[in-house]
């Protein structure tokens, strides 16, 4: 997953002050690429399914497609997909938590046997 830093240096067109706007345009370049880049493959996978879901797929060897939109629904989409990244991501963890859990659970268990 690549992350494009110019993302963040666009004005947000006189709207109120955006605080996490603001914050993400003062983190390191670096950073953010590197957040970007630890997202797993099965979370990678499902924002694009979602992506591809809420702009439509057909199938390219049977038709050319032409998307056209206007900034502000262009910026909903990504707004949607960084929160769906998001939670993919929290969810992730969670169950990673809850694997390792159970996996303790069992293993005191085990151990408890003996």
């Amino acid at each position: 997953m690549i992350f494009n830093s110019d993302f963040f240096s666009s004005d947000v067109d006189g709207q109120t002050a955006n605080h996490l706007m603001e914050y993400l345009q003062q983190q390191n370049p670096d950073v953010m690429s590197r957040i970007a880049q630890s997202a797993s493959q099965e979370v990678k996978d499902i924002i694009a399914h979602n992506v591809r879901g809420l702009i439509g797929v057909l199938p390219p060897e049977d038709f050319h497609v032409s998307i056209t939109t206007d900034r502000e629904n262009l910026a909903n989409l990504l707004a949607s997909a960084m929160m769906t990244g998001y939670f993919l991501g929290q969810m992730e963890r969670r169950m990673t938590l809850e694997t390792n859990l159970i996996d303790s659970s069992s293993l005191n268990t085990d151990l408890d046997l003996d």
